[in-house]
């Protein structure tokens, strides 16, 4: 058994890369219906129901130190791409639409648990508060708000299946759809023209970055790290409420550090999404190792729970959809982009048109953004709810 907390981190960073590595090199069928990361959170999670390590001084050290300072150097890294500018470009039909997806999702989450809460257990706002970020930019996304509103890692499990099960099926839906655009179009009495000039432009003037070097990987890794004690250290000067704690405060300044430092010179450097992702997956390690089995006694109940929030999202994007003649691609994009983020948004955009790829990735990279912000927002609303 593991005591020591350098040896666990070791076995949760070799797990996390292994799972990456088969995952890209073999392309196996499993990855298509079980990302990566979904596969890492449950196989943690059986290693520490097994008890493969024990919950020593220095197995606790561990964890609490490099998930608390890596967190914020995360959320930086990651919205390093998310340059206001170019999403700007987008146009306004888009971005609304894009919003209206954010918004109706949100409502989603607070109809559901309006109607369901009794029969969820104590503290349940906090994992559905966590998922509502995730189906708002990102897994990222998630884990910045466990982080902030110190959502028990028991309850992560039930979120993450929710992001599996609920959002697998959910882009099946959506790929299947695209042959009924213009059906649908026509029925909305969309125009698509503004979606192809836009689509063209930003292919056209998309600029491919530089390849990952020493040097770029060391100034990133080196400003990620000093954004996070800078976010540490200022949050602990910051006035503090039952909602907003330290930690949360922490989360907000290294969200406005990534989206400020978006727009410099160092955005154009390589290997940030990279290097965040690396970040992710040990994170989620982390959460998963003080997690197990017997604690996901719910699960189909929050499995239900995600498609009714599927459900209110979806009837409120038509309903718009029909008022203001809203197209399909742009209806299914916008909800990729919040629900899927950056790895499924821009798969959507391309089964439409190889030239839509990069509106697909600019919302995503929008959802980033806004993401922690609105998942924080939900979780208010719904910890009222849960009274």
């Amino acid at each position: 058994m593991i005591e020591n907390g350098f040896t666990y981190l070791s076995v949760l960073m070799m797990l996390a890369s292994g799972i990456v590595y088969t995952e890209k090199k073999t392309h196996n069928k499993l990855f298509a219906y079980l990302p990566g990361i979904v596969i890492l959170y449950f196989a943690v999670m059986l290693f520490s129901t097994f008890g493969l390590w024990h919950k020593t001084e220095s197995v606790t050290a561990a964890y609490k130190s490099v998930k608390s300072n890596l967190l914020p150097a995360m959320i930086f890294l990651m919205l390093l791409s998310a340059d206001m500018r170019e999403i700007l470009k987008l146009g306004k039909k888009m971005l609304l639409t894009f919003l209206l997806a954010s918004t109706s999702i949100s409502l989603g989450f607070v109809g559901m648990f309006a109607l369901f809460h009794t029969a969820f257990g104590v503290d349940a706002w906090k994992a559905f508060a966590a998922l509502s970020g995730s189906w708002m930019g990102g897994t990222g996304n998630m884990v910045a708000i466990q982080g902030a509103l110190n959502v028990p890692d028991s309850k992560m499990g039930y979120a993450l299946l929710i992001d599996s099960i609920d959002y697998a099926i959910w882009v099946m839906v959506l790929l299947a759809l695209v042959p009924f655009a213009k059906r649908f179009n026509l029925w909305s009495k969309a125009d698509t023209s503004i979606i192809d000039e836009v689509g063209s432009k930003l292919a056209t003037k998309e600029e491919s970055k530089k390849p990952i070097t020493f040097e770029s990987l060391f100034l990133l890794l080196g400003a990620a790290f000093f954004v996070s004690a800078l976010s540490q250290y200022f949050a602990g000067y910051l006035p503090t409420t039952s909602f907003l704690s330290t930690t949360t405060w922490v989360v907000i300044l290294a969200t406005l550090a990534g989206i400020a430092m978006a727009m410099s010179p160092l955005s154009k450097l390589s290997a940030s999404m990279e290097l965040g992702n690396i970040m992710l997956y040990l994170i989620v390690a982390l959460i998963a190792s003080r997690a197990n089995f017997a604690e996901l006694t719910q699960a189909p109940l929050y499995i239900a729970a995600g498609f009714v929030i599927i459900a209110i999202h979806v009837t409120v994007m038509v309903i718009f959809a029909k008022l203001f003649r809203l197209d399909l691609f742009s209806l299914g994009v916008a909800s990729l982009a919040n629900i899927g983020g950056v790895a499924s948004a821009p798969i959507l955009a391309s089964a439409y048109s190889k030239a839509l790829i990069p509106i697909g990735v600019l919302m995503a990279m929008m959802g980033y953004i806004l993401g922690t912000f609105g998942g924080l927002m939900v979780g208010k609303v719904l910890e009222m709810i849960a009274g």
